[in-house]
């Protein structure tokens, strides 16, 4: 795994995110994660940056408490599995949802599953997705995909906001809408641990 660390001008020093020490992950004989160590503060954009198959889903995994790594983590001071899971959105690198659904039913279901939420239309508009939401998604372009997946993590208003690969796949126009997107939530407040292989990507988000 090669990661690389970007300070975001609002970051907010002192104010810690996510901590990990000597983090390491095998499977059997294969070494997924060997020995990471990072520090990401509130209101920052971290960026992980290696090709695919470098580890970054597995530690990401790890940092956010659905496997299990040897070495030490905390999100917001705590074991991420005592952290409160309305302050984590993730968006994991592969993500299938019912293509039956539209947009806006796909994301009032993901809202449903929190006692706090923020209104479904609202985070709607804030994706771009507010005139699309009518459109099943099987039916959506490969960016508007994207962003309503996105918008399933942000439904919630989490404080740390987990995007695993998140413009693989989809059009450079939507790519452009992603990272903006990105750079808003990050504008005000949330901090956003990045996974890419898109260089460009993390230098221009991170």
């Amino acid at each position: 795994l090669t990661e690389r660390h970007f300070a975001a001008p609002h970051a907010r020093p002192g104010m810690t995110a996510i901590v990990a020490e000597d983090v390491s992950r095998a499977y059997g004989d294969t070494v997924a994660v060997d020995g990471v160590s990072l520090s990401v503060e509130e209101g920052e954009v971290f960026g992980l940056v290696g090709p695919n198959g470098a580890g970054k889903t597995t530690l990401v995994r790890a940092l956010v408490g659905t496997t299990d790594a040897e070495g030490r983590v905390e999100l917001f001071g705590e074991d991420p599995r005592a952290v409160a899971r309305e302050r984590v959105g993730l968006l994991p690198q592969n993500f299938d949802p019912p293509s039956r659904l539209t947009a806006r039913e796909l994301l009032a279901y993901y809202a449903s599953l929190y006692d706090d939420r923020r209104p479904v239309e609202a985070v709607l508009e804030d994706v771009g997705m507010a005139s699309d939401a009518d459109t099943y998604y099987e039916n959506l372009s490969g960016g508007q995909k994207r962003r309503t997946c996105v918008a399933t993590a942000l439904v919630n208003d989490p404080d740390l906001l987990v995007l695993d690969e998140p413009t693989t796949g989809i059009d450079p126009a939507g790519r452009r809408a992603l990272w903006s997107l990105v750079e808003r939530l990050a504008d005000g407040g949330t901090t956003v641990l990045l996974t890419t292989h898109y260089m460009e990507e993390a230098e221009a988000l991170a």
